[in-house]
């Protein structure tokens, strides 16, 4: 087995609470399916926003999700790059897993998909 990290990002219109936690769930109950995985394999996950979405914590949203209450979560803010991509969340979920590396499925939703379009599409 090994700890293999699945990547995802995701962007809201607004700096607004509900949009962030819904965008943030949204995110994750997508990682989640299309890698077939169960919160208890998880080793933690780790969340950056863009320095332009400060109305919640994402992690909220995923410490309200059942099964998910023990996983270590961690927020950070994103680099702030000039002319980088607004209001995006971005996940980084480190599971213990058998599948193969080339196996793992990242997932890139809204206007986040032009950071990895590679991957995107998959």
């Amino acid at each position: 087995m090994s700890v293999r990290g699945i990547r995802g990002a995701i962007t809201v219109e607004h700096n607004e609470e509900q949009l962030i936690l819904d965008a943030t769930v949204e995110l994750l109950n997508g990682i989640v399916e299309v890698n077939q995985f169960e919160p208890e394999e998880i080793a933690s996950v780790f969340v950056t926003v863009t320095q332009d979405l400060d109305a919640t914590f994402p992690a909220r949203a995923i410490r309200q999700m059942a099964g998910w209450e023990l996983v270590p979560l961690m927020c950070s803010l994103e680099v702030p790059v000039k002319g980088s991509l607004e209001k995006c969340i971005r996940l980084m979920v480190l599971v213990n897993t058998d599948v193969a590396q080339k196996d793992i499925r990242h997932v890139y939703l809204n206007r986040a998909q032009v950071l990895r379009p590679d991957l995107a599409a998959k």
